[in-house]
């Protein structure tokens, strides 16, 4: 066997040196970064210290990463400033056009590129839009899928029927959303890393393990799983300010906090 093609562009024989590189499965994130273009102003949309690890970690400056469920962009910020290349799909027309201005605005690392895409992830059509634009970007396949579904039901984010927020069963949203795994994982260069970014919920008194399921259908289409990682990052938008009230939720309620 050959020796493995490095996948990113860290010094193994300087590992000591990568202090701020996470290496642990519980990720102490500490605040969200709000700097350059990225924003929290947009409801689910992820800390950019996630996307940020994943690609310094799995992918080396020049590498195409794709977002499936791009919402603000902050995979497509991220990826810009630290020299890669992205692109970015989402159904919701508006976003697309917010995240063309902020990464026209970011500063990026090497003439890089990321582009948004309008689109249903779920859908053939969307997949040759991506396709296209990768054979623009001189692309045959990606170093990296990253995918930040909504988290079924939790926030109904537009009125869009075939927006994964709004589908009407559990049963359905897994199965819409194992179409887009099944769907992207062609142009996922053999080897390489899908990133699953997703919670769970509390409903009616049941705990949904949202990542379980979900990551049993990223497994069924043939990936194997390297790491479960939990983020604490605190006085996130959901947890700002109301500590006692989601402590005392949780004890009356029988549960733990997510």
């Amino acid at each position: 066997m050959g020796k493995r093609e490095p996948i990113s562009d860290l010094d193994i024989t300087r590992w000591e040196e990568y202090d701020d590189i996470i290496t642990d499965s519980l990720w102490l994130l500490g605040k969200r970064d709000n700097s350059g273009m990225h924003s929290a102003e947009y409801w689910g949309n992820f800390v950019p210290q996630i996307p940020n690890q994943a690609m310094r970690r799995f992918t080396k400056p020049g590498d195409l990463v794709i977002d499936a469920f791009m919402g603000m962009g902050t995979t497509l910020l991220e990826a810009v400033r630290l020299g890669r290349y992205a692109i970015g799909v989402d159904i919701n027309s508006w976003l697309v056009e917010q995240v063309k201005w902020r990464v026209e605005m970011e500063e990026s690392k090497g003439n890089v590129q990321a582009i948004p895409i309008v689109g249903d992830s779920t859908q053939p059509e969307t997949l040759e839009q991506v396709k296209s634009t990768m054979d623009s970007l001189r692309f045959s396949q990606a170093q990296m899928l990253i995918l930040h579904p909504p988290y079924h039901d939790i926030i109904r984010f537009n009125d869009h029927p075939s927006d994964l927020s709004n589908a009407p069963t559990l049963d359905e949203f897994l199965d819409r959303f194992e179409q887009v795994v099944a769907l992207y994982t062609p142009l996922l260069q053999e080897g390489r890393f899908l990133v699953l970014v997703i919670g769970d919920k509390y409903a009616q008194r049941e705990w949904v393990p949202l990542g379980f399921m979900t990551m049993e259908r990223v497994k069924r289409q043939g990936y194997i799983l390297k790491s479960l990682c939990v983020k604490d990052i605190q006085e996130n938008r959901g947890k700002r300010g109301q500590h006692h009230l989601w402590r005392y939720r949780a004890l009356k309620h029988d549960f733990y906090i997510i």
